[in-house]
């Protein structure tokens, strides 16, 4: 018996070079970032400050930055597709071998969907939800650590899978029977279920940490229907993650007991049903994708607001369509497999129930519009960001139309048409809106502004690019190239591809104008520093506070009289006596607790040993796992006390800054 399990040197593909040379490329990368890190001396600082903070504006922080550096790596995996199908037509077989290419867009699919656009959307809820609240934490911060640190573990493994051993082979949604152990026997889809199945865990602690926040810890006076839109947004799509990232959990289980343990939940010729599985994806699926459109939509909602210098017009009317949307969203998961032979009653119910979902995000729109006209609209970078959304995503919300009619899906399923809609509405809807919110929030979080110059270079890269890269896809879709083709026959579609391949290389050139625009503006961040705490002349919370805000956000919980808290405080104070001396109070926050790192090692480890069947180190992982929070649970100190004097000395600090 052999005590690594399935684990030899045959696992790394030293025959590929491709691969190897991408390895290679990483591991000096992030070799010289922690040899860099020891000669500065920054461990202790590091550890401090970040790796064990339970602060929720630190670790927004950190799911931003792991969300973007993923984002490289998607976008790499992407690159390498479009590049490979535009020169793969007829005799040209192209760069990429069908088991590489297999495992590039399986790869792609769910680094961008569970490794990007989740933490994206969870680090800007993270960071901006509580300050918007009038709150000084959210409700269970280590949970909170713990979350962060477990997805680090989901991204840590699917990386891994890039060195040792291979990713899946079957798409991001590992359908029945490809995904069984009969059709994909290797490693590749255990790499798939148990990265997802740990990172899955961190989503929904995640969801039931914010739902709690959001219900029971708002600032004094903050009723629900006082609340930012952007909280609004959150709790729906939070209360979306509790209900619907349980589904995949189990679904992910029964693979895994259908792989390891011979049950047959998906297996046809042993009574099982892999049409059980497609149902089950997509109840989870479907929520997902307003899971991470909804808290998109409060980023534009806000910098709506904010840059016309005027209300959100239909407050009331967004709160019932952000809840409208909630529920319906569990009401439409059919229609991504209209062709499985269901009746015509049960198409039509979903076809029209697909229709309907579409209106509350009309109303969305049309509110957006509504907000600017007849507001002073500055043309910021966050404001871009939200007009290139709109006229984006209802080009791409047409196409779900078309999608949602039965009769047409039929025509246009699993085309490069279904493709191009599916990135229409999901790259304006959660990409552009995390990068509104990255740039509308930045001075928020380290009190200096962004350069504006390579922020507008940044957008019109994105904005053309994406309509380059993806708008061919629907011409060759409806000619009838169908997704995933590693090479086709039909020269025809060659020049599209091209066009596409064009397109992805502009949207390079946009994610290079952020990356210089992030080293110019840290170089010249004395430049650009916000002393005032409001940049932007901000109507919610947050915009009270100093930039970056100190560890217990306010000193005195705010008193909210009703919606744009924060814009009516300054409207009052132009009107006002001066504010009176402020009498403060001692402030209890909770420690740093390295829990959360503790335990994503232990989950590292458990899940790369059950991926290559070592059941004594997984034994051991678990053990590791249940130790740590063991040991948390019975902690003796849970807080520490900010004394009176160093928050009094903190704000006549930050006076004495803003009148210089």
């Amino acid at each position: 018996m052999n005590i690594l399990g399935k684990l030899s040197w045959s696992a790394i593909p030293f025959d590929q070079p491709i691969i190897m040379a991408a390895t290679a490329f990483m591991a000096l990368g992030i070799g010289s970032i922690l040899a860099w890190i020891t000669v500065k001396g920054y461990w202790p600082y590091l550890w401090r400050e970040w790796l064990t903070s339970v602060d929720h504006k630190r670790i927004g922080v950190m799911y931003m930055v792991l969300a973007l550096l993923m984002l490289v790596r998607g976008f790499a995996d992407a690159i390498m597709m479009r590049a490979q199908q535009a020169v793969a037509a007829g005799g040209e077989q192209g760069y990429l071998p069908p088991e590489h290419f297999n495992q590039i867009f399986s790869a792609h699919g769910t680094i961008m969907i569970f490794f990007v656009a989740m933490p994206l959307v969870i680090g800007l809820m993270n960071f901006a939800v509580p300050l918007q609240l009038g709150i000084r934490d959210v409700a269970f911060p280590t949970l909170n650590s713990v979350s962060l640190w477990l997805t680090a573990s989901g991204v840590l493994l699917t990386n891994m899978s890039l060195v040792v051993g291979e990713f899946a082979k079957t798409g991001w949604v590992a359908y029945p029977p490809l995904s069984e152990l009969e059709f994909s026997p290797g490693v590749g889809v255990d790499y798939y279920l148990w990265a997802l199945q740990i990172s899955g865990i961190g989503s929904l602690l995640t969801g039931i940490n914010f739902v709690t926040t959001i219900l029971k810890m708002r600032a004094p006076g903050m009723g629900y229907m006082r609340m930012p839109v952007f909280c609004w947004t959150a709790l729906a799509a939070n209360l979306m993650i509790v209900a619907a990232f349980p589904v995949l959990t189990a679904t992910f289980a029964m693979l895994l007991l259908d792989r390891y343990l011979g049950f047959h939940f998906f297996t046809v010729d042993a009574g099982g049903n892999p049409m059980m599985y497609v149902n089950l994806f997509w109840v989870w699926g479907h929520p997902e994708v307003y899971i991470l459109v909804l808290p998109a939509f409060g980023i534009f909602s806000e910098v709506t607001a904010t840059f016309s210098g005027k209300p959100l017009f239909g407050y009331r009317s967004m709160v019932a369509a952000t809840m409208a949307i909630c529920v319906f969203s569990f009401l439409v998961w059919l229609h991504h497999f209209f062709t499985m032979g269901a009746s015509a009653g049960v198409n039509a119910f979903f076809g029209v129930m697909s229709m309907i979902i579409a209106v509350p995000t009309g109303v969305k729109i049309f509110n957006w519009l509504f907000t600017m006209y007849g507001g002073r609209v500055r043309f910021e970078v966050p404001i871009l960001w939200t007009i290139g959304f709109m006229v984006t995503f209802v080009l791409g919300g047409l196409t779900g139309v078309l999608l949602a009619v039965p009769p047409v899906d039929f025509q246009v399923h699993n085309s490069l048409f279904l493709v191009a809609h599916f990135h229409h509405v999901i790259i304006p809807g959660v990409v552009f809106g995390a990068f509104a919110g990255y740039y509308y929030w930045f001075p928020k979080a380290f009190g200096f502004k962004l350069d504006e110059r390579w922020g507008k270079a940044s957008f019109w890269c994105w904005f053309i690019g994406f309509h380059l890269a993806f708008m061919p896809l629907y011409a060759v879709g409806l000619m009838g190239m169908t997704r995933r083709m590693q090479h086709y026959d039909n020269p025809a579609w060659q020049p599209w591809l091209l066009v596409a391949v064009a397109g992805a290389v502009v949207i390079m050139a946009g994610i290079g104008c952020q990356i210089v625009q992030f080293v110019v503006s840290i170089r010249a961040r004395q430049q650009l520093r916000d002393v005032t705490g409001d940049p932007w002349n901000g109507r919610t919370l947050e915009w009270s506070t100093a930039s970056p805000p100190p560890a217990w956000n306010f000193a005195l919980l705010p008193y909210v009289t009703g919606t744009d808290a924060y814009w009516h405080t300054k409207q009052r104070a132009r009107i006002s006596q001066p504010p009176q001396q402020r009498e403060y109070k001692p402030i209890d926050l909770p420690k740093n607790s390295p829990t959360g790192l503790i335990t994503a090692f232990f989950a590292v480890v458990t899940g790369f040993a059950l991926i290559w069947h070592i059941w004594w180190i997984a034994g051991l992982g678990v053990l590791g796992a249940f130790v740590t929070l063991l040991v948390f649970a019975f902690r003796r100190e849970e807080e520490i006390e900010i004394p009176t004097g160093q928050i009094a000395h903190f704000y006549l600090s930050r006076q004495a800054e803003v009148a210089a």
